[in-house]
């Protein structure tokens, strides 16, 4: 009996809580601004793309409507694969139903006004059609289903996992990935996607490319893992060098060393052992809170004085200083994101490819990228002022605990 006078109670209190639920999302959908061409786009993009490439449904996010990326990003994606596409399949491309405009002058104050009106939408068809031409080739071909490998359909269920945990902002890396992996499926020189994947990404974007980098690119880089030791010959005279070479901090006193044309005796600096002229390298450092620079030094730039440590002079480096202003030191200096709070910082060398890394290795993110034609050898270059905690190389096997709630996922 009493437990039927419950139940006669429970059942609508269940329908009422069910009804205010539903309600609360008809509320919050009801509140969402309406999606601009550009981010339609992109939902159509990722049912095209789930068409294209073989168990590609991370895709279903997005032309779903549960990862909308902000319209800017839409933007910038569309303008920088329709380059990509126009420069690598362009001449595959069957002719579109629509021609190109031709440009003719404009009354650019009139033009401006267009774009701020339309949220910066005007004018975007010509890169739209290059990628919608691009999907259409390949659906009209006999066999349009693309197998990408197990590489990086693993690396699609790592990026799915980090964006439903909410370390990923949107699934943009995924489209590009499977982008790339079409194209390499079309390519007569096949490569591995998933490597031309980081290349790709810090070469377009030099600061903060990759919010997460997936366990199997990772793992790649730290495949290049080197035993590096410090060159006491070259640290500043005001530096503790540890018996390891290890390790290094600033002393209370000016040491007395030998005269050496390779010491550094203005900034409290000192390099490696070892020159790198080719190549795949990478090392880890524990760094302090105050000031710190970390990076590579050519073989010729000048050790002696005062004079900045920049590309200028032969310097690629990122730098903290008071324990804030974490930056890039390029000409002009280049300001890097001030959220981040660094305990342990990659560097990751690409000689052949020209391209200098840094990342933070609690995170497992992009910080900053130097792209250069690196022509000479390079030393690894550490420098700090703290008097304090140790600026310390990592050993070469040690390796940073696996993002995984649980145990990794991926191996």
């Amino acid at each position: 009996m009493m437990k039927g006078c419950l139940q006669f109670l429970i059942e609508p209190a269940k329908k009422l809580k069910i009804r205010l639920k539903e309600s609360r999302k008809r509320v919050k959908q009801d509140k969402k601004e309406p999606l601009v061409e550009s981010q339609l786009f992109i939902m159509e993009l990722g049912r095209e793309l789930n068409r294209i490439c073989q168990r590609s449904s991370i895709l279903s996010h997005i032309w779903t409507g549960e990862d909308i990326w902000p319209a800017g990003v839409c933007r910038d994606f569309i303008v920088d694969w329709a380059a990509i596409l126009e420069k690598r399949v362009q001449h595959k491309i069957m002719p579109s139903e629509y021609q190109y405009e031709r440009r003719e002058k404009r009354d650019w104050k009139g033009h401006l006004l267009c774009m701020l009106e339309s949220e910066g939408e005007y004018d975007m068809g010509p890169y739209k059609r290059v990628i919608l031409d691009w999907t259409r080739e390949i659906k009209s071909r006999a066999q349009p289903a693309v197998w990408p490998g197990e590489p990086v359909l693993m690396m699609l269920d790592d990026l799915e996992f980090q964006w439903k945990r909410g370390s990923l902002p949107n699934l943009l890396p995924a489209v590009e990935l499977v982008m790339l992996a079409v194209l390499n499926a079309d390519s007569p020189v096949k490569e591995d996607v998933t490597k031309q994947w980081l290349v790709k990404k810090q070469r377009s974007q030099k600061i903060d490319a990759v919010r997460y980098i997936p366990h199997g690119v990772w793992n790649w880089i730290c495949e290049a893992s080197e035993d590096i030791t410090l060159d006491s010959e070259s640290a500043n005279p005001n530096l503790l060098i540890s018996s390891d070479e290890k390790r290094m901090r600033c002393g209370l006193e000016r040491r007395s060393v030998p005269p050496c044309q390779g010491r550094f005796d203005g900034w409290w600096c000192a390099v490696g052992k070892e020159a790198y002229a080719s190549g795949r390298h990478y090392w880890e450092v524990e760094v302090g809170e105050r000031d710190w620079r970390l990076g590579v030094a050519k073989a010729s730039a000048v050790r002696q004085g005062f004079r900045s440590l920049n590309t200028d002079t032969g310097y690629f480096t990122i730098r903290l200083e008071r324990g804030t202003d974490l930056k890039a030191l390029t000409v002009p200096a280049t300001l890097l994101p001030q959220y981040l709070m660094l305990r342990k910082v990659g560097v990751y060398l690409d000689y052949e490819m020209g391209q200098l890394s840094f990342y933070d290795v609690e995170k497992r993110s992009h910080l900053y990228t130097y792209n250069e034609n690196f022509t000479e050898e390079l030393y690894p270059l550490f420098g700090t002022v703290e008097v304090v905690k140790d600026l310390a190389i990592r050993p070469a096997g040690v390796r940073q605990p696996c993002l995984c709630p649980g145990p990794c996922l991926w191996t």
